[in-house]
């Protein structure tokens, strides 16, 4: 006997986000049926988030020294906080016993499921014990997980492609560090690797400084993270080259390196993806990300909903994810759209991205 489910409201409906009164029907974790009828229903269904960039293993530690107090103010280092190799998160992670990592990263899961993620991409740090510690995490949850790898050798080249060659056995690709902390020949090898077995190819790059764009991007990678401080001839690079961007509004805040120039990016015609970085300075509510983007970079707010949900999708190649269609996977949240919060919204994208929170969720179907 197959299970199915039908679905009542309104419905924040296809690839461009528009809201629809109506139904869906849900049969065996497909959007079998979408149809247009009137209702009273206050309920908003919704496309679950895909949280593009996250570093979950530093949830072991969620509220770090954030810099010198200089008077009333905490000067931020963002260097001393996450940099490898001896970054604060690192001297965590190196001193943190495996099974306390596993179930740091079994609330974090849990958490981006209480807060309507469906899906996330990490850049998984410690080797094969690192991508073997968020397998485990992720075993016991229904959410999908993209596991970017970073091997540890840095120094002999064989030992390094051998390295490689085993993540790539067993990780989606590999989530690189930046080229002003790894040497850029290192990062060759990476790349090609990448390529060799067919993967991902990663990178953080322009996060501090635009130091390491040029690098960067000479190694076409397959997605880039940050771009914080990249020029306007950097973007035209970057869209020339189709490569998406994943960018972090809030995590770049409170390491003090600035707001990418995201504006600039759309207008460029890149995708653009957004995650919610590390863990150890940030929830990894997708909810925060939204309401940033909407109230501080002035991003029209359906924008900043199929950033949330569809570009991370498409930017991290999960099929049939990110929209609410006929022949996707069912992966929504169902929202109260008569909570105390929502109460009055006129517009429903709107009013999810400026102002829904966790609690407003009723269920989450992944």
């Amino acid at each position: 006997m197959s299970w199915e489910q039908t679905i009542s409201g309104k419905i924040i409906y296809g690839p461009e986000a528009e809201v629809i009164e109506g139904y869906i029907v849900v049969e065996e974790g497909i959007i079998k049926e979408v149809h247009e009828k009137k209702t009273d229903s206050q309920v908003i269904i919704a496309p679950c988030f895909v949280n593009a960039h996250t570093h979950i293993g530093d949830s072991v530690c969620k509220d770090p020294v954030l810099g010198k107090s200089v008077g009333n103010y905490v000067e931020r280092d963002l260097e001393q906080l996450v940099k490898p190799p001896d970054g604060l998160k690192h001297r965590i992670l190196n001193s943190t016993a495996h099974n306390e990592i596993v179930e740091s990263m079994e609330y974090a899961i849990c958490d981006m499921n209480y807060t309507g993620t469906c899906a996330f991409a990490d850049f998984r740090e410690g080797g094969i014990n690192g991508v073997n510690a968020l397998k485990e995490a992720l075993s016991s949850s229904d959410i999908e997980g993209k596991i970017f790898a970073r091997p540890l050798n840095t120094g002999d080249s064989d030992k390094l492609v051998s390295e490689l060659g085993e993540l790539l056995a067993t990780a989606d690709g590999l989530g690189m560090s930046g080229a002003s902390d790894v040497e850029i020949d290192i990062l060759e090898t990476a790349r090609e690797q990448a390529l060799t077995h067919g993967a991902t190819f990663a990178i953080h790059s322009g996060e501090s400084n635009r130091s390491d764009i040029d690098k960067a991007l000479s190694l076409d990678p397959d997605i880039l993270v940050h771009m914080t401080h990249a020029e306007e001839y950097d973007l035209k690079r970057v869209a020339e080259n189709d490569i998406p961007i994943v960018v972090c509004p809030r995590s770049n805040f409170i390491t003090g390196v600035g707001m990418a120039p995201i504006t600039k990016m759309l207008d460029n015609g890149i995708k653009v993806a957004i995650g919610t970085d590390n863990v150890m300075l940030n929830s990894a509510s997708m909810f925060s990300e939204m309401e940033i983007l909407s109230k501080i970079f002035g991003i029209d707010d359906r924008q900043v909903f199929m950033m949330c949900t569809l570009m991370g999708a498409t930017i991290l190649g999960l099929e049939n994810t990110g929209s609410i269609l006929e022949g996707n996977k069912a992966k929504i949240m169902i929202i109260n759209g008569s909570s105390n919060n929502l109460t009055g919204i006129r517009e429903t994208v709107s009013g999810i991205v400026r102002r829904a929170r966790p609690d407003d969720i009723l269920s989450v179907m992944i």
